[in-house]
């Protein structure tokens, strides 16, 4: 939308060209010579317009999207079976190492408990005291 300072600009630009073209009707033909000679001058003087670089922006294609737009599609790589294997290593190197850690805890969990049972069967405490709720706490802080 074009405010109401504009509308007047461009009008008022309108009457000043149609009277710029009228009146150089009633010129000389020597002073539309030299108007002429200097455009020719002002044009050649006139400094080259800066070339913007194009912006490379990353474009994600879907399966397929050469062969939509026309372009030719690259004949498929058939990968040798140690291509296949260097592309699956890490994916293995994940699991293995999840079930490492997983493994390590499960060890670490079992022998957590199996001290504390031996801390109970060594102590000589009244089994009253194994029901007592607060009395994990004190195995914790006994550590």
């Amino acid at each position: 939308m074009s405010s109401a300072p504009e509308i007047k600009e461009s009008e008022f630009a309108d009457k000043i060209c149609r009277v710029l073209d009228e009146s150089t009707a009633d010129l000389p033909a020597a002073t539309l010579e030299r108007l002429a000679g200097a455009r020719r001058l002002a044009l050649s003087r006139k400094k080259p317009e800066t070339v913007a670089a194009p912006a490379f922006v990353p474009v994600l294609a879907h399966a397929g999207a050469g062969a939509a737009l026309g372009q030719p599609s690259q004949p498929k790589r058939h990968l040798s079976p140690l291509g296949r294997v260097l592309r699956v290593w890490p994916v293995v190197a994940l699991i293995g190492g999840i079930a490492v850690i997983a493994y390590w805890e499960n060890l670490q969990r079992s022998a957590e408990l199996a001290d504390i049972d031996a801390a109970m069967l060594s102590d000589d405490l009244p089994l009253n005291a194994y029901l007592d709720h607060g009395f994990n706490a004190y195995l914790s802080r006994a550590r």
